[in-house]
């Protein structure tokens, strides 16, 4: 199982927020979405062994099973459409027990330090780091959970919390990339372990 922890800290806690400007209005939700669908898409197929959380604002968590996800599309209006689709049920969660929208789909009133560590219980925990170790030098989990921040850093807070739970402290490159490209890099180097010609 490969899992993904995302801290949206300007995402919208609620469904009132518009699919035709989620950059702006919606907290960054762009960027969140293309999370979601770099975490799950190949190109004409699907990657159902992928757990994807969305942390947002510190109080509510949206789960993505791959197992179970259905009317996924990769396009982000439709990502966000259901995530509102979440937000719009999250009175149905009560505090960790989880509300499920859409198939795959569920919202919980979890924070990040209790979904970190509900994840990490039979995870290698992995921050995604520019001063980590370079991902060639380490050894690819069996069951790795990688987490990142949004467009933004983590806050003092979040970097304590991951400090403390990581395993490992790598570095996908040389160069910075965007979550949503670092998480497909990621996919690569767990997809290529052990490859020694393509």
């Amino acid at each position: 199982m490969r899992q993904f922890i995302v801290i949206g800290h300007d995402a919208p806690t609620t469904p009132d927020f518009s699919l035709d400007d989620l950059a702006g209005g919606a907290g960054r939700l762009d960027a969140l979405c293309r999370c979601v669908n770099s975490a799950f898409f190949l190109s004409h197929d699907f990657r159902s062994d992928v757990r994807l959380f969305l942390v947002l604002q510190d109080e509510l968590t949206i789960r993505f099973e791959g197992s179970e996800l259905r009317r996924l599309n990769p396009d982000e209006r439709s990502t966000a459409a259901l995530i509102r689709k979440a937000l719009e049920v999250k009175s149905e969660a009560i505090g960790h027990m989880e509300a499920e929208s859409t198939p795959g789909v569920h919202v919980s009133k979890r924070d990040f330090e209790a979904v970190l560590t509900d994840a990490s219980e039979d995870a290698t925990v992995i921050e995604l780091h520019e001063d980590g170790t370079p991902v060639v030098d380490v050894e690819p989990p069996e069951n790795p959970l990688f987490v990142l921040s949004d467009h933004g850093d983590f806050t003092d807070s979040e970097a304590g919390l991951l400090a403390e739970a990581s395993d490992e402290r790598v570095r996908l490159g040389p160069s910075l990339l965007h979550g949503n490209h670092a998480m497909t890099v990621a996919h690569n180097y767990l997809d290529t372990r052990g490859y020694t010609d393509y």
